[in-house]
C-alpha cells in the first residue's frame, strides 16, 4: 500500500490523496484513481456517492501528517546531514558525498543535482523533494542499505514542511544573500526560513563564521562548530590558481595545508564546511586531506573547459551575490579578457535583474545578455529589466541563448575566459512552461571544437 497524489501512479490497494494545487485539482482525477483500483480516496470536497471516499479539512496537512510519521520510522537508522544556505549547498553536499564514498561509506546525496547513490544518478524536480517523493526515496535508500544521507535543504522545503519527520545527525549553514524574494518577500523572512533547520537538528551545526547571518544561528543554539577567518577551523591563507586552490588552515592548534580542485574564494568555505562535517562524523582530518586529491569538480559549478581558444566556465550562479563572487574569482585569475553570458529567470524575483546587469558589466570586459528559463514571461521584457539601469556600453543583447554562446565563443582568444552563468547543470530551457532540451556545456563544446 502506497499513498499517491498522482492518479496515474495508483496501483491496486494504493490510497489516493486529492490535492488542490496551483495548476491542477486532484479531485478532478478521483475517477481515474478508482479505475486504477485505489483502496481509499482522501479529499476535501463533499462527495457522497463514493464508498471509499473520506473527507478531511486539508489534504496537504493530512498528507504531511501521515507521511511524516512514516518518515520518522524510516530514518531511525540513517545518519542524515542537512545543508542549507543561499549559495554553496550543492557544492558542499557533493564534496561531502565524494569524501564519504572515498571513505567507503554507503551514502546518498539528495539535492539540486538529483539523487545519487552507488552508481545511480536520477534527476529530481526540486532541490528538496516534496514529502511524498522524499518518502519514496527514503524507502529505496533503506532497501539499498544506505547508512548516510547528505541533503540540500531549501528555504522552500523548510517553510512547506517537506522534511517533517526527519532528524539531522548534523547540519551546515553556508551563507545568506538575496534570492527567492518572490517567495519570502524580504530578507528577514528568508533568514527565519533558514533558521527552521535547527528544529530538526539533533547534533551540531557547522556555521560559516564569516557570514553575518551566522550570528542569528549562534543565538538559537550553542551546539555549533565554526569555519572561517576566526572559526574553529581557522582559515589562515590561500592561493588561487586557474585549476584549483591551496588552503592553509588551523584546527585545535595544528596547521594543515590542502590543495582542492575548486576555483574561487567561496569554494574555500564550501570545502571547509564539507571537511568539518566529515570530521564531525568521526573521520580524521589527515584521512580527509589525503583523499582530497581524488575529489572531482562539481558538474555545472565552476566547470572548466580548456581549449586552444581559451577557457570556458559553466556555472549555476543566478543570484546577485553568487554572480558577483564568480566574476570576482575569475578577475583575480584572468590573463586575457573576461566575457560573460548571463540572463535572469522568468516568474522570479524581478528586483535582482538590474543588480545582476550592473554587476556583469562592472566586472566583465564584455557581456552578452541572453535568455535563461523565461517561463511564462516575455524574454524581451526580462532583458529590458536587466539592462534598464546600465550606463556602461560593454554589452549586447542576444535573446537566443544558443546564438549568444556561439557569439561568446567567437569572441574568445587565447587566455580569455568565457563565463556562461545561470543554468549550470540544467539541460533544459523553460519557455511558456514547456521544457526544451538545452545544455550550456553541449553548446559551448559544439562551438569550441
Amino acid at each position: 500500500m502506497q499513498y499517491e497524489t498522482n492518479s496515474k501512479l495508483i496501483k491496486p490497494n494504493d490510497i489516493f490523496i486529492a490535492i488542490k494545487g496551483q495548476h491542477y485539482d486532484g479531485h478532478n482525477f478521483i475517477e481515474e484513481a478508482i479505475k486504477n483500483k485505489a483502496s481509499k480516496i482522501i479529499g476535501e470536497d463533499d462527495i457522497k456517492n463514493i464508498k471509499i471516499y473520506k473527507k478531511v479539512k486539508n489534504t496537504k496537512k493530512y498528507l504531511t501528517k501521515v507521511i511524516s510519521k512514516e518518515n520518522k520510522k524510516l530514518t531511525k537508522n540513517f545518519k542524515i546531514i542537512g545543508i542549507t544556505g543561499t549559495k554553496g549547498k550543492s557544492t558542499t553536499a557533493m564534496i561531502l558525498y565524494q569524501m564519504l564514498k572515498l571513505l567507503n561509506v554507503n551514502c546518498a546525496y539528495i539535492g539540486t543535482l538529483g539523487l545519487h547513490y552507488k552508481d545511480v544518478k536520477m534527476s529530481l524536480n526540486n532541490t528538496t523533494p516534496d514529502i511524498l517523493s522524499l518518502n519514496k526515496i527514503l524507502q529505496k535508500l533503506k532497501e539499498e542499505n544506505i547508512t548516510h544521507i547528505i541533503m540540500e535543504v531549501s528555504s522552500h522545503a523548510l517553510c512547506e514542511n517537506r522534511i517533517k519527520g526527519l532528524r539531522f545527525y548534523s547540519a551546515a549553514f553556508t551563507n545568506l544573500s538575496q534570492d527567492h524574494l518572490d517567495y519570502h518577500k524580504d530578507m528577514q523572512n528568508y533568514l527565519k526560513a533558514k533558521l527552521k533547520i535547527l528544529r530538526y537538528l539533533d547534533g551540531k551545526i557547522i556555521l560559516n563564521n564569516d557570514d553575518p547571518a551566522a550570528s542569528s544561528f549562534k543565538k538559537k543554539t550553542s551546539k555549533n562548530i565554526t569555519i572561517g577567518q576566526d572559526g574553529d577551523y581557522k582559515l589562515d591563507s590561500f592561493r588561487l590558481y586557474p585549476t584549483g586552490t591551496i588552503i592553509n588552515f588551523e584546527y585545535q592548534y595544528s596547521k594543515y595545508t590542502v590543495a582542492i580542485p575548486l576555483i574561487g574564494r567561496y569554494n574555500i568555505y564550501n570545502y571547509l564546511t564539507a571537511l568539518a562535517l566529515c570530521n564531525n562524523l568521526g573521520y580524521s582530518l589527515l584521512d580527509i586531506i589525503n583523499l582530497t586529491n581524488s575529489l572531482k569538480g562539481i558538474v555545472g559549478r565552476n566547470e572548466l573547459i580548456k581549449s586552444d581558444k581559451g577557457y570556458a566556465i559553466i556555472d549555476y550562479a543566478h543570484s546577485p551575490k553568487s554572480v558577483e563572487e564568480t566574476l570576482l574569482a575569475y578577475r583575480e585569475l584572468k590573463i586575457g579578457k573576461m566575457i560573460t553570458i548571463i540572463g535572469c529567470g522568468g516568474n522570479r524575483d524581478k528586483t535582482k535583474r538590474p543588480i545582476m546587469g550592473k554587476l556583469a558589466t562592472k566586472y566583465s570586459d564584455y557581456v552578452i545578455f541572453t535568455s535563461d528559463n523565461p517561463r511564462d514571461e516575455d524574454p524581451k521584457e526580462i532583458l529590458k529589466d536587466i539592462t534598464k539601469d546600465l550606463t556602461d556600453n560593454n554589452y549586447e543583447v542576444i535573446e537566443d541563448r544558443r546564438a549568444a554562446i556561439k557569439k561568446g565563443v567567437k569572441l574568445l582568444k587565447k587566455n580569455d575566459y568565457l563565463l556562461i552563468l545561470g543554468k549550470g547543470h540544467e539541460n533544459y530551457q523553460l519557455i511558456k512552461n514547456v521544457k526544451y532540451h538545452f545544455d550550456d556545456k553541449e553548446e559551448v563544446l559544439k562551438y569550441l571544437h
